[in-house]
């Protein structure tokens, strides 16, 4: 088998995977086996996927062997691999923990067997967003998301659930109609939606156009990523839908929008006139983010909240556009996705045992619960920041690059970081005092629930894949460090794709223009 053909697998086994789940709607356990064996075979291809391209360099795919321009064409790189072998593995142990949970919760309106087939659905357009090679088949990608998350989100068919999805789909169809549009305009002035190509065509547009072109894709990733002001949507959704559901939306699709921020800051508008207003998006999410996770008395909101806030850590690296910077925007992404997810399912753990999550009404599951007290305490302190954890190392290598960038917006972005974090340890603090310290009221002592060992187990697993990226820091910071400069040379991405004669012509208009070229 050729080795580019691995970049298909991680689209095509889920989908593959969720008709066959369809069809075995009325076998709940070999629905659940065969989404297991499915999620393990993705991880499996990501991690040999990882591996290929850190040998060799990026890793191209033209289906049916049409030319990029006309056809279709996965691409994968150092940041593709990564995202992808982060992901799968969240989604795994989710989808393991959402096993012994009722996630339909038993209601006759929305069918359990729909379950496996939808997630898988999610999974494929998760992993066509990381690997389109094209604009059109990024819009593909998130549709396919998209749709797998409106299911998702009203499963039970609550009045709740359905009054926060029916906000969910209308945010996201705004958001679709703004990257359809901005489609649509790129290949008016450009003649392509190919990435690779995009980068050689749109530096010979005129500057008001390329700035036009640029805000347009950006305000409908922002609104994916819930970049505020555009992240009012966020804390109204997600609180509502069941803890595994929750988990796999705050850890992954806010990050596919950041992904594509990042994709769409180095591979087509590297040096973007815009970067002071990608940092003050990212000091505003930052702030106005904790702000609203500090008056919160629930706690799934408390953790909504915090991460809008702290998807201002990731756009403060993406603004600076420096190498330092973006690997640690990179390293920040994959500790986010599995310590926000971590915690929705810890939420989902103290929801179980305390039959709330409203903070004023639980307590005493410090005593009560203490094996939830840890598997909750590990990943918050990782979120506050605490040292020695991955969300400490990512935020010092943001503020070393805020220091490097020495500008007045990155001391001011250093600044509101710092009062983040702290306010981000206040917010926790709350949590853990009124949850697992506070007097426990009788109903609580008295409620007599067993938690699964199934969902306790893959909430210890997801800590344990964060812990990781601690201990092993210093290789995941030089690959992060790594897949930045790939991000932002361009030129091997162009080379991969188009060929040797395409990139040429890119670093020709790079040295036109006094940007650094690196000897290839």
């Amino acid at each position: 088998m050729s080795i580019e053909l691995l970049l298909a697998l991680p689209v095509m086994l889920p989908l593959g995977g969720a008709a066959v789940t369809l069809l075995l709607r009325h076998h709940a356990r070999v629905q659940l086996w065969l989404t297991i064996l499915t999620l393990v075979a993705i991880l499996t291809v990501a991690l040999a996927m990882g591996y290929y391209v850190t040998q060799e360099g990026v890793l191209v795919l033209q289906i049916g062997n049409w030319t990029p321009q006309l056809g279709i064409v996965l691409v994968a790189d150092r940041l593709t691999a990564l995202m992808l072998v982060v992901s799968s593995f969240v989604t795994l142990a989710v989808l393991v923990y959402s096993s012994a949970q009722a996630v339909s919760e038993q209601s006759g309106r929305t069918p359990l067997a729909i379950y496996h087939p939808t997630y898988l659905a999610l999974v494929a357009g998760v992993s066509m967003a990381f690997l389109a090679g094209d604009l059109f088949n990024l819009y593909v990608g998130f549709e396919v998301l998209l749709a797998a998350s409106y299911v998702l989100l009203t499963l039970g068919g609550s009045a709740s659930r359905i009054r926060a999805a029916t906000m969910y789909v209308i945010v996201s169809l705004l958001s679709s109609i703004i990257f359809l549009s901005a489609i649509a305009a790129v290949y008016a002035a450009t003649g392509t939606v190919n990435l690779a190509e995009l980068a050689v065509r749109l530096d010979g547009l005129e500057p008001g156009t390329r700035m036009m072109l640029e805000l347009m894709l950006l305000v409908a990733f922002a609104i994916k990523a819930a970049i505020f002001p555009l992240s009012a949507w966020l804390p109204d959704s997600y609180p509502t839908a069941p803890a595994p559901v929750t988990a796999v939306f705050a850890g992954l699709l806010t990050k596919v929008g950041i992904y594509a921020i990042l994709r769409l800051e180095t591979l087509l508008f590297p040096a973007s006139q815009i970067q002071n207003l990608l940092l003050a998006a990212a000091g505003l999410s930052l702030f106005i983010g904790i702000l609203g996770a500090v008056a919160q008395t629930d706690l799934k909101r408390v953790l909504s909240f915090t991460l809008v806030s702290h998807m201002g850590y990731m756009l403060f690296g993406i603004g600076m556009s420096t190498q330092l910077g973006m690997g640690a925007t990179i390293y920040y992404v994959a500790h986010h996705i599995t310590v926000q997810s971590t915690l929705f399912l810890g939420a989902g753990l103290i929801e179980t045992r305390g039959g709330t999550t409203n903070l004023i009404k639980l307590g005493g599951l410090a005593k009560l619960a203490p094996l939830i007290a840890i598997l909750f305490f590990i990943p918050a302190m990782n979120l506050a920041g605490i040292p020695p954890f991955s969300g400490f190392i990512g935020k010092v290598g943001l503020i070393e690059a805020g220091i490097q960038y020495n500008l007045a917006s990155g001391w001011i972005l250093i600044a509101i970081s710092v009062l983040t974090s702290l306010l981000t340890l206040y917010a926790i603090a709350k949590i853990w005092n009124r949850a697992f310290w506070q007097e426990p009221s009788e109903e609580i002592v008295q409620r007599d629930v067993r938690i699964p060992k199934v969902m306790t187990g893959a909430t210890a697993a997801m800590i344990g894949f964060s812990l990781l990226l601690t201990v092993l820091a210093g290789p995941i910071m030089t690959y992060s460090n790594e897949a930045a400069a790939s991000v932002l040379e361009r030129v091997p991405y162009v080379s991969s794709v188009l060929g040797d004669d395409a990139a040429d012509a890119l670093v020709y208009k790079i040295s036109e223009d006094g940007q650094r070229v690196e000897d290839r």
